[in-house]
């Protein structure tokens, strides 16, 4: 039967092979093109990032270095030491005494090439809302070991209950709680000193908030008996490699 003169062309002739081929080929270079754009517009990009990684690092390091002095400055006076007190530090392995289980760094002050303090950090793993974090300065400069400050650093305790740990939310503006360490002298304080009055040790601790005073008062005295009795060593080990990172 003949065809319909009246019937669509496109309708009664197909596709050529040809034709075909060449559509899919487009449909691949144009693929290609796009996965090109893409890549390139990643590869720039991410230069992009890297430039502005490294242009702001100094900085970056500058506000970092700093922080740390100023937390350093609140126990540890400028005046007891004369070295690069951030570039003078020794990494320490995770230390069960510190309650770390990471690698830390202690800071050796010194004066005059002598050793002046350590400054560690310590972890209170039983706060009453998790871990207490702490920095602790340690007067080395005599025959015994004394305690020149303490700061929290880091907790989640109950504000306005639990939070006056830290100097900074501690309504006792005359005498903070935390200044209780100020001056103590770890080798004429036995074990069962550190500890809240409560419990029979020599610490105060405030009414209804006893679970994170304890804590803090247990990982104090354990840091700097550690410290007191290690204070050589520490001040032996080798110089860390990039303090500041």
């Amino acid at each position: 039967m003949a065809a319909d003169e009246n019937e669509p062309r496109e309708r009664m002739e197909a596709p050529k092979p040809g034709m075909a081929r060449e559509a899919a080929r487009e449909a691949i270079r144009e693929a290609a093109r796009t996965a090109s754009i893409l890549f390139i517009f990643v590869v720039v990009f991410t230069g992009l990032l890297s430039g502005v990684y490294l242009w702001t690092l100094p900085a970056l390091e500058a506000s970092a270095a700093a922080e740390k002095i100023r937390r350093i400055d609140e126990i540890l006076p400028r005046a007891h030491y004369d070295n690069d007190l951030l570039n003078d530090a020794a990494l320490l392995p995770p230390t069960p005494e510190l309650g770390l289980d990471r690698e830390s760094r202690v800071y050796r002050a010194r004066k005059n090439g002598t050793p002046a303090a350590l400054v560690f950090e310590t972890v209170a793993p039983d706060g009453y809302a998790g871990k207490i974090r702490l920095l602790i300065a340690l007067d080395v400069s005599g025959a015994q070991s004394a305690v020149l400050g303490v700061r929290v650093t880091e907790h989640r305790e109950t504000p306005g209950l639990g939070d006056f740990i830290d100097i900074a939310k501690d309504r006792n503006k005359a005498h903070p709680w935390i200044r209780q360490f100020d001056g103590l002298i770890p080798a004429q304080l036995p074990e069962r000193a550190w500890r809240v009055k409560k419990d029979g040790g020599r610490f105060d601790s405030l009414a209804g908030a006893t679970v994170t005073p304890r804590a803090v008062v247990k990982a104090v005295g354990k840091a700097v008996r550690y410290a007191d009795a290690e204070r050589g060593r520490l001040f032996r080990l080798p110089r860390a490699v990039e303090d500041m990172k």
